[in-house]
């Protein structure tokens, strides 16, 4: 019998294979009711995942510090999450790894007698601000709230903590915004809506060390700077000292590298993505055909051969 494949996307849950429609969780599992959950996503880029490694690490991880067990291997995981890429048969792709609490044991609130739950699934990838912000750049506010302080949620468990981010993201679009970026309660510069920010002066990078998720994406441009001789520096960017960046950028594992024009009022590099912005950007792509990083997919049809 020859498997259909899910172009538009496929879930793993309960052990069951579902469409993205039917795939779904109880309302009264803590991930919901609690936002009790930790995630992970992945990139398949032309048959490849991209640092499957490292987010693999990250997820397991961040399982591990919040005492939650997905009753899988490493080897395990991957292997459940090629199979997804597999069935789907895309060739780019958007993977997830995600662990619920789960649901308490009736009449209980114990969360030890919780049955953690693993969930994976694909989809096509997923643009940050589309094609046209990739090439022109992304517009960007800094609101005036702050993002959750790193001493009440750990932002390097990827979490779906995200009120802060989505009230940012709404102020952005009232404001005429594609996105935004938040400081920390001391004043510096963390980080926005899925992405982590980079800040340059001259030709020197600099990102933040602290109140954000440590990217996948970010330790990938860090990675190419490192390798590249560009000059970066991991530490706190006050706002002032950000207003005054020469370039901005942002990275994502959905997007990549992806260029700021416009800070709040202020145009950055004459509207355009800025020459050190720019080649980060084609270096990271251009990472992609690095065997280093790469885990090809044995798809369908390739195995059978």
């Amino acid at each position: 019998m020859t498997l259909k494949l899910a172009p538009g996307g496929i879930a793993w849950i309960d052990g069951e294979w579902k469409t993205l429609d039917e795939a779904s969780i109880s309302i009264l599992d803590l991930g919901f009711t609690r936002s009790d959950v930790t995630y992970d996503v992945v990139h398949v880029w032309d048959g490849a995942f991209f640092r499957l490694g490292h987010h693999l690490d990250r997820f397991l991880r961040s399982t591990a510090i919040l005492k939650m067990d997905i009753g899988r291997t490493r080897e395990e995981l991957a292997e459940l999450l090629a199979e997804c890429v597999r069935r789907t048969g895309l060739r780019r792709a958007y993977v997830a790894m995600v662990c619920t609490r789960g649901r308490p044991a009736p009449g209980s609130r114990d969360l030890r007698l919780c049955r953690n739950r693993l969930i994976a699934y694909a989809l096509p990838f997923v643009w940050i601000g589309g094609d046209k912000a990739q090439k022109e750049g992304m517009s960007a506010i800094v609101p005036q709230f702050r993002r959750i302080p790193p001493e009440s949620v750990d932002p390097t468990v990827k979490n779906y903590h995200w009120l802060d981010l989505e009230r940012g993201q709404l102020e952005a679009y009232e404001r005429g915004a594609d996105t935004a970026i938040l400081l920390g309660t001391d004043g510096n510069v963390t980080e926005g809506p899925g992405f982590n920010v980079f800040a340059v002066y001259g030709d020197r990078i600099v990102t933040p060390d602290r109140g954000v998720l440590e990217g996948i994406t970010r330790s990938a441009v860090i990675d190419i700077c490192r390798e590249r001789g560009i000059p970066l520096e991991i530490g706190p960017i006050p706002e002032a000292r950000f207003r005054e960046a020469d370039e901005i950028f942002l990275s994502s594992t959905a997007g990549g590298v992806m260029p700021v024009v416009r800070l709040d009022d202020r145009i950055l590099f004459n509207g355009v993505p800025g020459p050190v912005t720019s080649r980060v950007r084609d270096l990271y792509w251009q990472r992609h055909a690095d065997p280093r990083d790469l885990t090809p997919v044995a798809y369908l049809a390739e195995a059978a051969e």
